[in-house]
């Protein structure tokens, strides 16, 4: 798989398999062993400005496409969570969304902003959903992320922003941008549903305030006295 050039991802999944070969089905746990998984390089996640968000957001195909973008990016939700939205999970007394069943089938309760809730109520009054906060093509079944991802590239698009753009992108930018409002982190990696701070202290490396705001060790050097060497040419 590695002489075929295959990725880290399809080569840990083999393993997996391998793995519960011999140690379930051959009871050959001796096997095992030998068995290692592929460290995964971690890339940096691609970030959008807050002024490229707006475009994007106003360049959405539709008040439908809106509003779920502006969850994606409003309340840090990943695509699957939201088109799996319910108009029930809108609590506006207590200005959250319940997400139901997230990754790892965990409950949680994920930030609603005023204006938000806003561009939700905007969306209800055109379309009443009844059930799904975003219905799919067939009323019955909510939007598929599919659907989503199609409507995130037309508007990236229509708002010509050439970086390569997924509603998990403004994921990203979401806690890119809290970070950079000073936000504790412990915060941010509740409100994300990350598991291990780890995770969200990803973060941490493409935030651009906290970057610039470090002083280099250069800068803190004492200038040398009159007389020393001559500065080069």
């Amino acid at each position: 798989m590695t002489r075929n050039h295959v990725g880290a991802p399809s080569i840990n999944c083999a393993i997996v398999a391998l793995r519960f070969f011999f140690k379930v089905t051959l009871e050959r746990p001796d096997l095992v062993r030998h068995l290692t998984f592929v460290h995964e390089p971690r890339k940096l996640p691609i970030v959008l400005s807050p002024e490229e968000v707006a475009r994007l957001l106003e360049a959405a195909p539709g008040v439908k496409y809106k509003a779920a973008l502006s969850v994606a990016y409003g309340a840090g939700l990943r695509v699957s969570e939201v088109v799996s939205l319910k108009v029930s999970d809108i609590d506006s007394k207590r200005m959250m969304l319940r997400v139901e069943r997230g990754k790892g089938d965990k409950d949680r309760h994920a930030m609603l902003s005023p204006h938000l809730l806003e561009l939700l109520r905007d969306w209800w009054r055109i379309a009443r959903p009844q059930v799904w906060l975003f219905p799919g093509l067939d009323p019955i079944n909510p939007m598929s992320t599919r659907q989503l991802n199609r409507a995130c590239h037309a508007a990236a698009h229509m708002a010509e922003i050439t970086k390569r753009v997924t509603p998990h992108t403004l994921r990203h930018s979401f806690a890119t941008h809290l970070l950079e409002q000073n936000i504790d982190i412990r915060v941010i990696q509740v409100l994300l549903g990350h598991a291990k701070l780890d995770t969200t202290a990803l973060y941490t490396r493409v935030a651009t305030n906290i970057i610039g705001d470090v002083m280099s060790p250069l800068d803190r050097l004492t200038p040398l006295q009159s007389g020393g060497a001559k500065p080069p040419a």
